[in-house]
């Protein structure tokens, strides 16, 4: 047992230099020294030395016991991945239909915004025609009245016409009376 206090120090001043200097790839040395501790030990932690048979069985029950864990973790992986990959279709089949709500009510908004802008149109063409029709109407209303006016005028004359004429009959017959 002593033999291994040695190693175990050196174990724990290796870790405390990876830890102390920055992250690196592990050295030959390293590499060579743990490989060197795994050849040693089986999965017990008996030294393989002193099982000489025990050797090849533990190494192969780690084996195996390694390979099923990589199959366990690929089948975790790989249900993992079918389980994301439908998450993922479930997802984007939701934000799809969002997308095409969305749109619908884009359209929706759009065409009312056409009607506001139609009325908005053919309320500024009313404004527009009613207050040309207004103009229109006042200036329609201003000849009336001046037309009223020269009426009445006209009938004035008119009748100071015939009075002129009356009297211009009256005057003639005196006159025609007067030079009998």
């Amino acid at each position: 047992m002593s033999s291994y206090y040695p190693r175990t120090k050196d174990l724990t001043r290796t870790r405390k230099s990876l830890t102390d200097s920055p992250p690196s790839s592990p050295s030959p040395t390293d590499k060579n020294y743990r490989h060197d501790r795994l050849s040693r030990y089986d999965s017990s932690g008996e030294s393989a030395t002193d099982k000489p048979l025990g050797r090849t069985s533990s190494y192969t029950r780690r084996e195996t016991r390694l390979a099923a864990l990589n199959k366990q973790e690929q089948d975790s992986t790989t249900k993992d991945y079918k389980k994301m990959y439908a998450d993922a279709l479930h997802e984007n089949e939701k934000l799809k239909s969002r997308l095409q709500d969305s749109k619908q009510e884009l359209v929706k908004i759009r065409s009312q915004l056409e009607k506001v802008n139609q009325r908005h149109d053919r309320m500024s063409e009313r404004s527009t025609v009613l207050d040309s029709e207004k103009r229109e109407k006042q200036v329609l209303e201003k000849r009336v009245s001046n037309m009223e006016e020269e009426l009445k005028i006209l009938t004035e004359l008119k009748s100071d016409n015939q009075r002129l004429k009356d009297e211009n009959g009256a005057l003639i017959r005196v006159i025609s009376k007067l030079s009998k």
